[in-house]
């Protein structure tokens, strides 16, 4: 099954921080990512620029609607995932704590609902 390790940060603290904080940083993930690599479990994974950076769009009335920025304004923001395959919910929480963000903010684990399994539930 696949899952999504979606990584929560708060981005002011991440500019401000030290270098050497975010050398050490940096090179935890390094680690996680061959890690994940070298298990078989990575399927995909990237940072996210700030959400200074993105462009929310929604569609009402027929109209596209297009707004520079994030559309909620929250202490954490989105800063990355990692997709996984994993046996079972256990193995992907395992992944999940080994995550460096999970021990300086939020990783949240959620299984992707495969359009096949969607399809024939329907």
């Amino acid at each position: 099954m696949r899952y999504m390790i979606l990584i929560y940060a708060d981005e002011a603290a991440m500019a401000n921080a030290p270098a050497e904080a975010t050398y050490q940083m940096s090179a935890a993930y390094g680690a996680y990512t061959e890690a994940l690599k070298k298990s078989g479990a990575w399927l995909a994974g990237d940072r996210l620029r700030p959400s200074q950076a993105t462009t929310s769009v929604w569609v009402a009335g027929g109209k596209t609607n297009v707004l520079d920025g994030p559309y909620a304004d929250t202490k954490e923001q989105l800063a990355g995932f990692y997709m996984i395959e994993a046996a079972d919910a256990d193995a992907a929480i395992a992944w999940a704590a080994r995550c460096p963000a999970a021990s300086a903010g939020t990783v949240e684990l959620r299984p992707i609902w495969e359009l096949t399994e969607y399809l024939s539930e329907k």
